[in-house]
């Protein structure tokens, strides 16, 4: 597949990286630069090669590994990496590129936008999660505590670089991971999209597909960049699912974020039916489904008290209320809806019924 999407400022590229302008990018833009590639502990064992025997402009660029896992996208990193490009005399001319899953991206903008008042950076996903939501739409973070993405900024790539072969590296957990976004996609804006997947195997995601999701996320960031309205869409099944992944953060037990929003997506689907009427039909075959994909997380009525806490402290909150987005009907999704911590309690008991 040779596509490309116009996100504004920027270019969300379908292709082999070989066959892309990635290297016209580099000779055109960078040739005189310093360049900095990020990589976590599986993307410079699997997908760094790619870059370094095939681009040549690459042969000088330094290398910087993140130590891989969540509990590791915190700022006492980002200290370390830009100590690092401090020592690389890194300046605002070079440019920084993240290869690498959701994380990577994340972190790797917020680092590239912070440092000396910004810098350029371009992304590189290897992951389904980071191709399908981390890379695109210009948000950058990293977690504070147990609070997801609390700390970042909105700041735009120079370009995105979506080259599937790389989903090639990744073990089938990590395909699921990024499937959960895909089907939220499908939820809140394209009824046909969500069908498709349905009949699909999250295994092996056709590329199409995969393009489709971007397209569906790239048409709502271009209409609401700065998330003040229609965007805010996008985080359903997150206000529930932050507060389930951020609860098991740091333990023996941590659930990865897709999991997290999938069984968020239960949760708020709940809720749809309960506030927004939502049809029994369409509620049963989003919840069977999900649930088909996604093992259900054991939660204990003794934690609620601490999830409804997490929720509280949402970065999507207004006035210390807890907002949410639901659906009204398959394809059809609306936000800052108001939960009470009555409704939470409602949608957790339901849930551990499951």
């Amino acid at each position: 597949m040779n596509k490309i999407i116009n996100s504004g400022g920027y270019l969300i590229q379908f292709d082999d990286l070989l066959n892309s302008n990635f290297a016209r990018l580099l000779q055109e833009k960078y040739s005189d630069s310093k360049k900095v590639i990020l990589v976590d502990e599986n993307t410079h064992d699997f997908c760094l090669d790619k870059l370094l025997t095939n681009f040549e402009d690459l042969s000088d660029a330094e290398i910087v590994l993140l130590p891989e896992g969540e509990e590791n996208k915190v700022l006492e990193v980002c200290f370390q990496v830009w100590e690092s490009l401090s020592e690389f005399q890194i300046s605002r001319k070079d440019v920084l590129i993240n290869l690498g899953g959701g994380m990577v991206s994340d972190m790797g903008g917020f680092i590239a936008s912070i440092f000396k008042r910004g810098i350029d950076f371009i992304n590189i996903p290897t992951s389904l999660l980071a191709i399908v939501d981390a890379s695109v739409g210009g948000k950058t973070g990293i977690d504070l505590g147990k609070y997801k993405n609390q700390l970042g900024v909105f700041s735009n790539p120079i370009q995105i670089y979506c080259d599937v072969s790389f989903l090639e590296t990744l073990p089938k957990e990590e395909i699921k991971n990024g499937f959960a976004e895909m089907l939220k996609h499908g939820l809140i804006s394209d009824k046909t999209h969500w069908e498709n997947l349905k009949k699909s195997s999250w295994e092996k995601i056709d590329e199409a597909l995969i393009y489709q999701s971007v397209s569906i996320k790239n048409k709502i960031v271009l209409k609401d960049p700065k998330e003040k309205n229609i965007r805010k869409i996008l985080n359903f099944g997150h206000t529930f699912g932050h507060a389930f992944e951020g609860f098991y953060l740091h333990t023996d037990q941590q659930i990865k974020h897709g999991h997290a929003i999938a069984i968020g997506v239960l949760c708020e689907t709940y809720l749809s039916m309960k506030k927004l009427n939502l049809s029994k039909q369409s509620f049963d075959e989003i919840v069977d489904f999900v649930k088909s994909v996604y093992p259900l997380i054991k939660i204990d009525e003794e934690n609620f008290e601490d999830l409804i806490f997490l929720m509280q402290q949402d970065k999507k909150n207004e006035y210390h209320q807890i907002l949410c987005v639901l659906l009204e009907e398959i394809g059809c999704a609306s936000y800052d809806h108001e939960l009470s911590n009555e409704d939470v309690l409602s949608a957790l008991n339901w849930y551990i019924t499951l």
